[in-house]
């Protein structure tokens, strides 16, 4: 994002890379594409965690991840070798293809548990699988989503907003540098959507282009967030 960003950055700087990874948070799909329009590689996403000492997920080399039509969430890979990665309930159970739950993952890379924090352990490993507190889904083609994190979810009304879905969509306004998302409290909604966005150099864009570009994205990215200037 920084490197998209800076003015002294050219194609030529990238010349001779074969392949770029990026980890630790998933991109924005029209990140990706205008990092790759302005400077020539594609930019593959990768998922895992500290508890996972290796990715859990990848991009294959000689593919491109897919973007889900409905909510325009970029893939972060399907499970790597031996890796087996669940979608679950709140009760645990496993929910069918493109169906939101909690990520979970069981594999050799998956540590057995946290030192001498058994409780922590018992927790976050249940039967050995790890569950992340990531929110995700995948398609009938083995594709793993990560939506967002399961404690950052807004709730707005009782619409369930999370705050990825919102930044996704603001990156594709041409203005927008950097975007980040936060819930804060609401005397009428309990909670309503606030977003914080770097503005690239330039003209001054009016208004009306923002709310163009919320709805441009998921209902529940156009119709519950404020604007202001």
């Amino acid at each position: 994002m920084a490197l998209a960003a800076h003015p002294g950055v050219t194609p030529e700087h990238f010349a001779s890379f074969q392949m770029i990874s990026s980890g630790g948070a998933p991109l924005p799909p029209a990140l990706v594409e205008r990092f790759r329009a302005g400077f020539g590689p594609y930019i593959r996403n990768g998922y895992g965690l500290t508890e996972c000492t290796a990715p859990c997920a990848s991009v294959p080399p000689e593919r491109e991840a897919p973007v889900d039509p409905m909510s325009g969430t970029l893939s972060v890979g399907v499970p790597g070798p031996d890796t087996v990665v669940r979608i679950l309930d709140e009760s645990g159970q496993e929910v069918p293809f493109g169906e939101q739950g909690e990520i979970a993952v069981r594999g050799p890379q998956v540590v057995s548990g946290y030192w001498n924090l058994p409780e922590a352990t018992a927790a976050a490993f249940p039967e050995g699988e790890l569950r992340t507190g990531d929110i995700g889904f995948m398609d009938a083609a083995g594709w793993l989503y990560v939506v967002d994190r399961k404690k950052d979810m807004i709730n707005a009304s009782g619409f369930k907003v999370w705050p990825r879905e919102v930044e996704d969509v603001l990156h594709t306004h041409p203005a927008v540098r950097e975007a980040a998302v936060v819930g804060v409290p609401d005397p009428y909604r309990g909670e309503t959507v606030r977003a914080y966005v770097s503005l690239r150099p330039g003209p001054r864009w009016p208004r009306t282009s923002w709310a163009r570009t919320a709805r441009s994205g998921s209902p529940r990215t156009s119709t519950r967030a404020r604007w202001r200037s």
